[in-house]
This record gives structure tokens, C-alpha cells and sequence, in this order.
């Protein structure tokens, strides 16, 4: 029976994650998309470490083969994987309070990553600290965004599975 509830575990939380990716796909307000609770969610819900980062990261993927990829990739899926590992902190832990903090803390994360890639890859900005402080300070309103959609996101992918956890039997298991 547990191997056969880990399994449901396993299929939904990844259902839940690759649904998510597709919400990246519809219109949407600039960066209030899901990206940050699907490596939120990953990581506090799935048993097996690997399949944190493998289903989210190809949900990812395979959404950005969609939208389509660029030069500063590389930092947008690092501050991913450093967000699957915030949410390895939240497993077995989950809590209102710890929960906005993680997506607080790894939406800073994300944006300083992100916005130090753009100004290493675009041209746009030049190589100096003066530069780099106007790739932050142009990043802030995608900043506000990016909070605003983690937090949203976050609240229903959470809330939901808690509830959904709650009132489904085979998902009561504790998270491994």
C-alpha cells in the first residue's frame, strides 16, 4: 500500500507541476508566472531528491522550447535549481510563515541571478558596478512581478495540495 500511495504521490505532484508550466504559456502579466512554485513545490514534495529537480527542470524546459530561449538562460535555471533546494529546507516543515519566507527568499535569489545574467550576456549595460546596479534597478519593476506570481502561485499549488492531501486518503502519507 505506501509503495502504491508513493507512486500516486510521485504522479500527482508531477501532474501538478507540468500543469503548472503551462500556465507560463498563456497570456500573462510580465514574469507573474509559476516558475518559482513549481521548484518550490518540487522540492517539498517529492520523496526522491533527483525527481525534484528532473520533473520541474523538464517542465521548464519544455515550456521554454516553447516560448524560447536566450543567452542568460543559464542564470534563470541556476536560481531554478537554488529554489528546488529551498524547498528541500521547507519539506516536512511546511508552514504559512516558512513557506512565505521561501518563496520571499528565492524570489531575491531569482531576481539577482537573473538580472546579473542579463547584464553579463545582453551588451546592454556596462561591465562596471555602475552597469550591473542599472540591471538591477531596471529589473525591479519584473522584481514586483515575479513576487506578486510566486506568492499567488505558491498560495494555490500549496493550499491545494494541502487540501487536496487532506481529503484524499492515499496522499495522507507524510512526505518522505
Amino acid at each position: 500500500m505506501q509503495m502504491q500511495s508513493l507512486k500516486i504521490q510521485l504522479y500527482s505532484v508531477s501532474a501538478i507541476i507540468f500543469l503548472l508550466a503551462l500556465f507560463r504559456l498563456l497570456p500573462h502579466w510580465p514574469n507573474v508566472t509559476p516558475v518559482a512554485a513549481m521548484a518550490l513545490f518540487g522540492g517539498a514534495y517529492f520523496a526522491d531528491r533527483r525527481m525534484a529537480f528532473i520533473v520541474p527542470f523538464v517542465a521548464l524546459f519544455l515550456s521554454d522550447l516553447i516560448l524560447g530561449l536566450h543567452n542568460s538562460m543559464i542564470f534563470v535555471y541556476a536560481g531554478f535549481a537554488l529554489t528546488v533546494m529551498v524547498g528541500f529546507w521547507l519539506k516536512n516543515r511546511l508552514s504559512l510563515t516558512r513557506t512565505t519566507f521561501a518563496v520571499v527568499g528565492s524570489s531575491v535569489i531569482f531576481f539577482l541571478l537573473t538580472n546579473f545574467g542579463a547584464w553579463m550576456t545582453t551588451g546592454i549595460y556596462a561591465r562596471s558596478i555602475e552597469g550591473l546596479m542599472q540591471a538591477y534597478v531596471a529589473g525591479i519593476p519584473f522584481f514586483q512581478n515575479s513576487l506578486l506570481g510566486n506568492g499567488v502561485y505558491a498560495a494555490v499549488i500549496f493550499g491545494g495540495y494541502y487540501l487536496l492531501r487532506k481529503n484524499v486518503a492515499v496522499l495522507k502519507l507524510p512526505v518522505a
